[in-house]
């Protein structure tokens, strides 16, 4: 693939779009996924530049003052967001980067970066996706409604996506195949290939 690609994969919960991700990482070392900042305390166990960069709540706000996250959102008192600098990596190390966030802060970022492509993962239907939750074993039932409510107003973004994958209980493979796709077919795009005409008949830039 030509040049460095922007991938923004979001879902409700129980879509498995970490799954989805985990496999494309280990299936081609091509793609990165951008580490996130937050304003919170490191718990014990994680590593900075690993889980998450870790900013004070002075360091995080002059970021979003002078555009040095992509996208964030405050909960529970803190910061969480992309930093820019991700996309900087990403192009120095030569790979294509892959964002896992919510719908609203792919909103965010497909404003400012109209070429990242928007994919939505999720389960079949919101039956599949109350199986998914309640065999996880770790949400209680009123957790486990808001967030198939919740996913009733990500589903609301659909429309702002470029593609759709449905993550079918036991096919992951086909899901990730579904990503490899999309991703061969965006780095055929002609209008990422601009330069293209000058490069075929050999001319200087």
């Amino acid at each position: 693939m030509n040049g460095s690609l922007l991938f923004i994969i979001s879902g409700p919960a129980g879509s498995g779009k970490g799954s989805v991700v985990s496999e494309i990482l280990k299936r081609d070392d091509r793609f990165l996924c951008a580490v996130s900042a937050t304003s919170r305390p490191c718990l014990a166990g994680e590593v900075d530049g690993v889980n998450y960069y870790y900013l004070s709540r002075e360091q995080f706000e002059e970021k979003i003052r002078t555009h040095g996250v992509l996208e964030y959102t405050e909960y529970c008192g803190n910061y969480y967001g992309t930093p820019t600098s991700e996309v900087e990596r990403a192009k120095a190390l030569g790979k294509h980067l892959i964002l896992e966030i919510e719908v609203d802060g792919a909103t965010q970022i497909k404003r400012q970066r109209p070429d990242a492509v928007l994919i939505m993962v999720t389960p079949p239907n919101a039956a599949e996706q109350s199986r998914r939750l309640h065999s996880r074993g770790r949400d209680t039932e009123d957790s486990i409604e808001r967030r198939l409510t919740r996913a009733k107003a990500e589903l609301e973004y659909l429309k702002n996506y470029d593609y759709l994958i449905i993550n079918e209980d036991g096919r992951l493979d086909k899901a990730t195949d579904d990503f490899f796709a999309i991703a061969r077919a965006e780095a055929l795009r002609a209008a990422r290939r601009a330069d293209f005409a000058a490069e075929y008949f050999g001319e200087k830039k």
